[in-house]
């Protein structure tokens, strides 16, 4: 039941939808705390291994990659067995990965970053989350996905800063043991608790709204619409990357502190939480496209201002405006993914776009730490990643341009 008036439009909509959702954001905010550490830590974690910022980037990287990989697999476990046992699995996965990475051997933390907290980690909680998320929401999806896909914002703004100082004061590796430890105390009652069974709504009987199954989409084949959203998905997110993961170090070689350097991560994501629900608010409105194509816009224009600014006071204002600018990229595609395919793939393509825009965030992460590696500056790897922005603005206004001589069905948000 949907407490509704007779004759009232149905909707899958109510309360416990946005319990759901918001316990999923905090879930996400705790589960991407894990390669945080990593991130804030990346000065000291490149000095215990001869000063190579491309060992602890890749190690990000490969935790995004692992995520994206294993989620295609574990969100279609998660349609049979429950996203409460999967967001579990993750978690405890993620705890064994810190405690790996963190005895300071080169092979343990990539494996500890790239199987356990990506592969089997966060794998079992991002992808998942999303599909579920996006089952108890019609009519305000793209608000309720922007605000979960908010979690590794929310886990950079509270984390971050605290990692600074708990890095001061335990070291990088200490650090990773006791997060390991909260990781399981803070997931696995929420997940038990609140993960349950879909709305009756979403199981009913009779024509599923939205696209028909083997329906064309954008006046192309629709394996051949989703390779060019999942493409764009890639090109947008190397450049996403690059300041999430290397802002604390690039700071560090401009003379900025450990802690103010945090701090200014901090504020890039406590941006791009806000922008997040704006962007959500947009992406109900617009469409996922057309929000797609906006945000990039407004990330390479900040990305800009990186390669221009070097004082502390100006890298502080152009990490609002980043986070501000990305900020509603991803949940877009997700809103856009549902908008132009069947309800009924979503469990699979969902995922697979998501695949694509993890190895992009892994790729960007990794780039830029092997061309820091061989320019000694960071100048070079952001005209990179601004490269990929532009190819990616090119696509998806293409994208945008199809999609207005070719609107997807009224329904296609239910």
């Amino acid at each position: 039941m949907t407490g509704r008036s007779p004759g009232a439009p149905v909707t899958v909509e109510t309360g416990r939808s946005w319990l759901v959702a918001f316990t999923a954001l905090g879930v996400l905010s705790v589960s991407f705390g894990a390669p945080m550490i990593t991130v804030v830590a990346l000065q000291p974690i490149s000095a215990a291994f001869g000063n190579l910022r491309s060992v602890p980037s890749l190690s990000i990287s490969l935790a995004w990659l692992g995520s994206a990989l294993g989620g295609i697999v574990l969100a279609q476990v998660a349609e049979r067995i429950g996203v409460r046992w999967t967001v579990i699995f993750g978690a405890l996965m993620i705890a064994v990965g810190l405690l790996l990475a963190s005895r300071g051997e080169r092979l343990s933390f990539y494996i500890g970053h790239g199987v356990f907290i990506g592969l089997f980690g966060n794998a079992g909680i991002n992808a998942p989350l999303y599909v579920y998320v996006s089952r108890w929401f019609d009519r305000r999806r793209g608000t309720a996905l922007a605000l979960i896909s908010s979690g590794q914002a929310a886990a950079g703004t509270i984390w971050a800063p605290l990692f600074g100082h708990a890095i001061n004061f335990f070291g990088w590796a200490g650090t990773m043991r006791l997060y390991a430890g909260c990781e399981i105390a803070l997931i696995l009652p929420a997940a038990f608790l609140v993960f349950r069974a879909l709305p009756r709504a979403v199981h009913a009987t009779g024509p599923a709204p939205g696209p028909a199954p083997g329906a064309s989409v954008l006046g192309m084949k629709s394996r051949t619409a989703l390779g060019l959203v999942a493409a764009a998905s890639f090109m947008c997110c190397v450049p996403m990357a690059m300041p999430q993961g290397h802002l604390v170090a690039y700071c560090g070689d401009l003379g900025i502190s450990l802690t103010s350097g945090s701090a200014m991560l901090s504020l890039l994501l406590a941006c791009a939480f806000v922008g997040r629900q704006c962007w959500g608010f947009v992406a109900d409105r617009i469409g996922g496209l057309r929000t797609v194509l906006a945000g990039s816009a407004c990330q390479a224009v900040a990305m800009t201002g990186f390669i221009l600014t070097r004082n502390e006071a100006g890298l502080f204002a152009v990490s609002m405006a980043f986070g501000l600018g990305f900020s509603g990229i991803i949940p877009a595609y997700v809103v856009a993914v549902r908008e132009l395919f069947p309800a009924s793939e979503a469990a699979w393509r969902i995922p697979t776009v998501l695949l694509f825009s993890g190895s992009g965030m892994a790729a960007g992460g990794w780039l830029a730490g092997v061309i820091y590696d061989d320019a000694g500056f960071y100048a070079p790897a952001f005209a990179a990643g601004i490269l990929f922005n532009l190819a990616n603005l090119l696509l998806v206004g293409t994208l945008v341009v199809r999609q207005n001589r070719f609107p997807a069905p009224l329904l296609a948000r239910a």
